[in-house]
């Protein structure tokens, strides 16, 4: 697969108009098939020191259709190589925002300087379709089997398990 076959759109893909505001930038492109995100670069280089963060240029601005939007996620090998992370992940993007993609990245880790370039890959756009809501106050809500149980209810992770047997063993005792 070529660059410019990764970038083509199908019969079936949403048109996104892109607007150039760097001479230099690229436009979004998704490194392979099937992939949900679309890779946004940086147009400028930036050392970014423990626990920093920045404002990256993207040198792009897009117009979204009305009930799309855009959400900007980090990219993974970058989080796990780098510890760079993006601080609203994921970024929205309206449909009626016409300004610059930008993106909010901070340097987790607790050593090391990331070094950015001009041209490296920093994140995923990935469009959506997004339903507007009518909100309206009631004075209850349906019910539901989890009702208003909340962080960490479902489990999943073996340090809330682990949390749990140590709560049962302290309330036994």
């Amino acid at each position: 697969m070529t660059a410019d076959s990764a970038a083509a759109p199908t019969e079936t893909a949403l048109r996104v108009q892109v607007r150039r505001l760097n001479p230099a930038a690229p436009l979004p492109g998704y490194a392979l098939d099937g992939d949900a995100g679309a890779d946004l670069v940086s147009m400028i280089d930036l050392d970014l020191g423990p626990g920093e963060r920045a404002l990256i240029p993207t040198g792009i601005a897009i117009a979204l259709p009305p009930g799309y939007a855009g959400f900007v996620h980090p990219r993974s090998g970058l989080a796990i190589r780098a510890g760079l992370g993006l601080v609203n992940a994921p970024g929205t993007i309206d449909s009626g925002y016409r300004g610059e993609v930008t993106v909010i990245v901070v340097n987790h880790d607790r050593r090391d300087v990331i070094k950015l370039r001009a041209g490296d890959r920093i994140a995923q756009l990935v469009i959506q379709r997004v339903e507007r809501a009518e909100f309206e106050f009631v004075d209850d809500l349906p019910a539901t089997l989890r009702g208003d149980s909340g962080h960490g209810s479902t489990g999943g992770a073996i340090a809330l398990l682990a949390g749990r047997a140590d709560d049962e063993e302290g309330d036994d005792r």
